[in-house]
């Protein structure tokens, strides 16, 4: 009898222990997530905390509504993460209210000290602090951020240049890299001094506050969260029902909004496969219970953590084969109104863009984890430092005053075709399967017509 009663109390004891640790939402939703950490007695009841990350989303979409009013020291000031900061992007919309004003409602960081802080070969090798600082300066010197005699739309460049230097750098890198690894921020000890979460609970929850989504976007399709980001769809949005969206909780930000962007085509499903790993990574860490993690759970934790570097790796590689292909189309467009002696002015502030947007993405690409080698070799020559004006000449570096050093641009036939050789190297090395912008079925022929043995090779 009495061994029976002593079975019944552990199973009545697992099952509340359990329940305990389930979801506060549900299965489809990150967090609340109890608290584990062993001797802790306050009062807190949910070890989820990422705030530091959601201010730097804001402060990132912030700083690049700025770009365009050239002011620097503005542009500083989020860039530095500057206390009494009002939130400037994303602000509440004709019928997207938005619960905060200030970027401090949400939390307090910055920028400038979790750049990536190696070389950029692709930006005159200037270290990733410099050369988001020189890009800054320059947007500053010119009339709404965009120099029309160099082609950078600097507003583009800034902004995805620092998705990947900051957000894809510190969560691929830093918390789901070095942290994870045994004995940095043990499951068994507090975060840091006084902190009610574990090293690893909360290592976790930051990447995820980097990775930019919605804690509920499971429970939405690719094409709600989409809405959700381009403040469209409010009832998408407002999980908790109070009216007004959360940007702690209930935006889509930066590159889960560039995942949903894909998905939602139909080919791909990075956001979902994304937020089910960390899910899944966060809940082994919560079944441990506050002790650190056996072989059998830290295999499962880092199999996640792999699905989600994988993957996000390859949203960022989505980004540049779309940008390539429309890079490509604008200088089809380009070079009919040239033929025809027409008016370039429009055509060619698109085309920057599209450039822009480009090269962001492929500086964001070599941030992450694995040396790109001759990927980004190839990458960086073929879109080159700066896109081929309309003069015939190109940016081919930087001075040690930081001034641009122009020479004679490649062909446009050249760099129209490298375009395409861009995509094909997004394909071949990183398994793109959305391929938005798509336009790999000119290849053969625009090569054939320059006359080029390799149209199937890359340079």
């Amino acid at each position: 009898m009495k061994k029976i009663l002593l079975i019944a109390t552990a199973l009545v004891f697992s099952f509340s222990f359990s329940k305990s640790f389930a979801d506060g939402h549900g299965p489809e939703v990150y967090g609340p997530y109890p608290i584990t950490l062993q001797g802790y007695d306050g009062d807190k009841t949910n070890s989820v905390k990422y705030t530091g990350q959601m201010a730097r989303q804001v402060l990132h979409d912030s700083l690049k509504a700025l770009v365009k009013t050239g002011d620097l020291d503005k542009m500083m000031s989020y860039y530095n993460g500057e206390d009494g900061l009002e939130i400037i992007a994303p602000k509440s919309a004709d019928g997207f209210p938005v619960k905060q004003t200030m970027v401090s409602e949400i939390g307090s960081g910055n920028l400038s000290g979790k750049m990536y802080k190696g070389y950029i070969p692709g930006w005159g090798n200037l270290t990733g602090p410099e050369a988001i600082e020189h890009m800054m300066l320059k947007a500053s010197e010119v009339e709404g951020g965009f120099d029309p005699s160099t082609g950078f739309d600097y507003t583009q460049l800034i902004s995805k240049f620092a998705m990947g230097a900051v957000f894809y750098n510190q969560a691929v890198n830093s918390y789901l890299g070095s942290k994870m690894e045994i004995g940095q921020k043990p499951n068994n000890a507090p975060y840091k001094e006084g902190a009610y979460y574990t090293g690893k609970e909360h290592s976790w929850d930051e990447a995820f506050g980097y990775w930019g989504s919605a804690a509920h976007a499971l429970t939405l399709s690719a094409e709600e969260n989409y809405n959700v980001a381009k403040k469209k769809d409010l009832a998408s949005a407002d999980f908790n029902g109070d009216g007004v969206v959360d940007l702690y909780s209930e935006m889509t930000f930066a590159h889960a909004y560039y995942a949903s962007s894909y998905d939602k085509g139909g080919k791909t499903d990075y956001l979902a496969t994304i937020n089910q790993a960390f899910i899944d990574g966060r809940k082994v860490i919560r079944d441990a219970g506050g002790r650190n993690l056996n072989f059998s759970e830290r295999t499962d934790m880092l199999a996640a953590r792999d699905v989600i570097r994988d993957n996000w790796q390859k949203v960022i590689a989505e980004s540049v084969f779309k940008y390539a292909g429309s890079t490509y189309k604008d200088i089809v467009a380009l070079e009919t109104i040239m033929d025809a002696n027409g008016d370039t002015e429009e055509a060619f502030r698109k085309y920057a863009k599209h450039w822009g947007e480009l090269k962001g993405f492929a500086l964001a690409l070599q941030c992450g984890p694995e040396d790109l080698g001759e990927t980004a070799v190839k990458m960086n020559r073929m879109m080159g430092f700066g896109p081929v004006l309309l003069n015939a000449s190109q940016v081919v570096g930087v001075d040690s005053s930081g001034n641009f050093i122009k020479d004679q641009a490649q062909e446009w036939s050249e760099f129209k075709l490298h375009m395409l050789k861009i995509q094909k190297l997004m394909v071949d090395e990183f398994g793109v399967a959305a391929r938005n912008n798509d336009q790999l079925a000119a290849m053969e022929e625009l090569a054939g017509s320059m006359g080029s043995s390799d149209s199937a090779e890359n340079d």
